[in-house]
C-alpha cells in the first residue's frame, strides 16, 4: 500500500480548486479544538516552500555539534552514523504519514490520541514542549556565543561584537540576547501560518550553505598548504569512561534530525498533499549532505581541538589570507540562520502548549489574546534558559536522551506496533522493535555515561 493511495480523491480535488467541501452533517462553528492545527484555511503551499520549511526545521543548531561527534567517534563511524540516522528518520516519518492517513489524523497529536487516547496525545505534547524549548534554548546559546563570546575550559573565545568594538556592557551576552529576542524572535513568532515563513526558511538554508562553503574553502586551502593533520578515522577509547562516552553522541544525532512535529503542519498546507513523502525525502537528502560535509570539514579543520559548538572555534587566527574576515562571515551567517530557524521550531511549540492547556478552546489563530500570552510566555522561558544553561552539549544531551528520542522513534514505533487498523507489515514491526531497542539502550547508556563522568569528576581529589 502506498502512502498516496489512502487520501480520498474528493479531498485532493478540493485542495487544488481551493473550494471547501461542505458536509451538511457538520456544525457551522467548531465545537472543540481542531487537534493541533486550527482551521485548514490555506492549502496552497508549494513543493519547494515545503522542502525549505522542513529543511529549516532539521538544520538548526544540531549542525554545530556534529563536528564534535566526529571527535568522539572518529571520521568513518561518524559519517556512517549521520547517514544511518537519516534513513532511520525517513522510515519513522513514513510510518507517521501512513498511519495518519489511515486514521484521518491531521496532526501528530491527533495520531497519538487515536492510538492511545488523550493521555497518549498529552504525552506527545509534553515531549514536543521539552524538545522544542531545549532546541530553542540551544539556538539562543549559540547566538550568544557567536555575538558575545564564550568561555570553555578556562579559555575565553571572543564574540564577533567583542572583536569589532571591544568589551562593553551593550555587547554582553544578556543584553545582546534581549535585543535579539525583542527585535527578531518576537516579530517572527507572531506569524500565524507556517507557510508565511517560506521566504525566511529559504534564506536560512542559503545562510547555512554560506557557512558550509566558507568552511569547506578554508579547509581545502589549509589541506593544500599542508597545515592540517590527518584526523582520527576511528574512535579512541582506553577505559570504561571513554568507551561509554561513545554513546553520548546518540542524543545529539537524534536531535539533529528531529522534524516530526512539523510534518503534519507542512502537509496540511501543501497544494497536493501526496507530495509530502517526496518533500521529506528531499529535505533529508539536502540536510544529511550538509551534515556530512560540515562534520568532515569541521573536524578536518580543528581536529581534537573541536569544541562542542564548532562556531566558537572560529575566533582564532586560521593562518590564511583574510582569515579574520572569513571567521566573521562564518559566524555571522550561521547566527543569522538560527535567528530565521527560530520561528519554524517555535510554531509547533506554541500549538502543542495551547493544545495541552486549552484542549477545548477555539483555534489559537482566532484568539489574539491567548496567542499573545502563550507566545510571550514561551519566549520569556526560552530567554531565561539561554542565560542559565552553560553549554549546547548539555542541552542536547538532555533533550536528545528524553523528548527527542520519543518524538522521533519511540512514538512512531509504538503507533505502528499498536496497529489499530491492521496495516503494519511484519517488516514494519521488526523495524519498530529495532528502533525502540536502539533508542532506549543507547540513551540509557548515554545518560549513565554522563552521570558516571560527573560523579568521577566531583569525587576526584582536588589539587
Amino acid at each position: 500500500m502506498t502512502i498516496g493511495s489512502i487520501k480520498p480523491v474528493r479531498e485532493k480535488k478540493s485542495r487544488k480548486s481551493k473550494q471547501p467541501v461542505v458536509d451538511d452533517q457538520s456544525p457551522l462553528l467548531p465545537t472543540k479544538h481542531q487537534e493541533d492545527g486550527g482551521f485548514d484555511e490555506f492549502n496552497g503551499a508549494s513543493f519547494s516552500g515545503a522542502v525549505f520549511n522542513l529543511s529549516t526545521t532539521i538544520v538548526g543548531a544540531g549542525i554545530m555539534a556534529l563536528p564534535a561527534t566526529m571527535k568522539v567517534l572518529g571520521l568513518i563511524p561518524g559519517i556512517v552514523m549521520i547517514i544511518f540516522m537519516a534513513f532511520l528518520t525517513e522510515a519513522s516519518i513514513e510510518l507517521l504519514i501512513r498511519f495518519s492517513r489511515t486514521s484521518k489524523s491531521v496532526s501528530y497529536g491527533g495520531l497519538m490520541g487515536d492510538a492511545f487516547g488523550k493521555y497518549g496525545k498529552m504525552l506527545l505534547q509534553i515531549c514536543v514542549l521539552v524538545n522544542n524549548i531545549g532546541v530553542l534554548v540551544v539556538y539562543m546559546i549559540i547566538i550568544g556565543d557567536v555575538l558575545s563570546g564564550t568561555t570553555s575550559s578556562g579559555t575565553h573565545h571572543a564574540g564577533v561584537l567583542e572583536g569589532w568594538f571591544g568589551v562593553h556592557w551593550w555587547n554582553g551576552r544578556f543584553f545582546v540576547l534581549l535585543v535579539t529576542t525583542l527585535g527578531v524572535f518576537a516579530p517572527l513568532a507572531c506569524l500565524k501560518r507556517i507557510d508565511s515563513l517560506r521566504y525566511t526558511s529559504a534564506l536560512s538554508v542559503a545562510l547555512a550553505v554560506v557557512f558550509l562553503v566558507v568552511t569547506v574553502g578554508i579547509t581545502i586551502f589549509k589541506l593544500i598548504n599542508g597545515s592540517i593533520l590527518m584526523p582520527r578515522l576511528l574512535p579512541n577509547f582506553y577505559d570504561l569512561t571513554s568507551f561509554l562516552k561513545l554513546f553520548t553522541v546518540v542524543p545529539v544525532l537524534v536531535t539533529a534530525y528531529i522534524c516530526h512535529y512539523n510534518v503534519h503542519s507542512i502537509e496540511n498546507e501543501l497544494e497536493d498533499s501526496r507530495q509530502i513523502r517526496a518533500v521529506v525525502q528531499s529535505a533529508l537528502a539536502l540536510c544529511s549532505s550538509v551534515y556530512v560535509l560540515t562534520s568532515i570539514f569541521g573536524f578536518l579543520l580543528f581536529g581534537d581541538a573541536t569544541l562542542d559548538d564548532v562556531l566558537a572555534n572560529f575566533d582564532a587566527d586560521l593562518g590564511i589570507p583574510f582569515g579574520s574576515l572569513l571567521n566573521d562571515v562564518v559566524r555571522v551567517s550561521y547566527a543569522a540562520h538560527l535567528m530565521l530557524v527560530f520561528p519554524i521550531v517555535f510554531y509547533p511549540l506554541r500549538l502543542n502548549l495551547d493544545g495541552l492547556l486549552f484542549p477545548s478552546a477555539r483555534p489559537l489563530t482566532l484568539d489574539n489574546l491567548r496567542f499573545a500570552l502563550i507566545s510571550g510566555g514561551l519566549i520569556a522561558t526560552i530567554f531565561l534558559g539561554a542565560n542559565f544553561i552553560p553549554s549546547i552539549w548539555d542541552a542536547f544531551q538532555f533533550t536528545g536522551a528524553t523528548a527527542a528520542v520519543c518524538i522521533g522513534f519511540i512514538f512512531p514505533a509504538a503507533v505502528t506496533l499498536r496497529d489499530r487498523y491492521g496495516i503494519a507489515t511484519k517488516r514494519d514491526k521488526i523495524l519498530c522493535i529495532f528502533m525502540i531497542v536502539l533508542a532506549v539502550f543507547s540513551n540509557l547508556v548515554a545518560i549513565y555515561s554522563d552521570a558516571y563522568a560527573l560523579i568521577r569528576k566531583n569525587s576526584s581529589p582536588r589539587e
